[in-house]
């Protein structure tokens, strides 16, 4: 498969070597399939609206989904940001309050959508049991000094909060690509808890929610963030009493 900077499944998905990246994956399932469509269904509308407003630049990765496509939502994978760069044009007024809107929207489905991850009690595995976390762990932690730099990780029992800066390139001097590094450690972790759980099948939700770090800030309020879920989900009350939390303090 040819390497792109930006490829698409049902996300858009930006990959670039050197850049740090905010990534939450989840199991299979873990978010029931029609629960954030009241959210999904008033982001499409706004999609609309937005291009009818303001032509995209041409390499922009807007898409909005077609009428052939309204039956096919996929509540359970958010929806990306749009920023007003994505646009050939000067913004509006009326494109201006859209844009508002559409990513306040999105915010709130973000918000929506991790309540639900915290919620959910009767994960297809347990990530957070000893044995499958230091799975994921290892998993983690493979590529380190090869293909990323580690920022901060927490194991949750259905999902994963992923913060790492990739590297330009690997040891053999290739380019080292998000698409890449995250199916490798999806196929790995895979493998290694369905055979310690004796089951068969997928395990892993196909798509990632990956967020560019855009700055420092951004990169710190990105490490609180994962470092605070369990205790935003109100299994402890200090980060450090989770055993699936790590940092680089190199990074706060």
């Amino acid at each position: 498969m040819e390497k792109k900077e930006f490829y698409r499944h049902y996300l858009p998905h930006f990959q670039q070597p050197g850049q740090a990246y905010f990534i939450t994956w989840c199991l299979k399932d873990a978010v029931p399939a029609k629960a954030l469509l009241s959210y999904t269904k008033k982001m499409n509308l706004l999609k609309f609206q937005i291009q009818c407003l303001g032509p995209a630049n041409s390499d922009s990765p807007i898409r909005i989904n077609s009428k052939s496509e309204t039956n096919v939502i996929r509540t359970h994978e958010p929806e990306p940001q749009i920023a007003p760069t994505e646009f050939a044009n000067p913004l509006s007024p009326a494109l201006e309050e859209l844009l508002k809107e559409y990513n306040s929207v999105r915010r709130k489905y973000i918000k929506a959508y991790d309540n639900l991850l915290d919620a959910e009690q009767n994960p297809i595995v347990n990530l957070s049991k000893p044995d499958n976390r230091e799975i994921m762990i290892e998993s983690l932690n493979f590529w380190e000094g090869k293909k990323l730099n580690n920022c901060a990780y927490t194991i949750m029992s259905n999902h994963i909060h992923w913060v790492f800066e990739l590297l330009e390139k690997d040891p053999q001097g290739n380019p080292v690509y998000l698409q890449d590094l995250l199916q490798s450690v999806k196929r790995f972790s895979a493998n290694r808890i369905n055979k310690l759980e004796k089951r068969m099948g997928s395990l892993w939700q196909k798509e990632s929610f990956d967020t560019t770090i855009r700055n420092e800030a951004h990169l710190i309020n990105a490490i609180n963030y994962t470092l605070n879920n369990p205790v935003n989900a109100g299994l402890v009350t200090n980060w450090k009493l989770w055993p699936g939390t790590w940092y680089s303090s190199d990074d706060l």
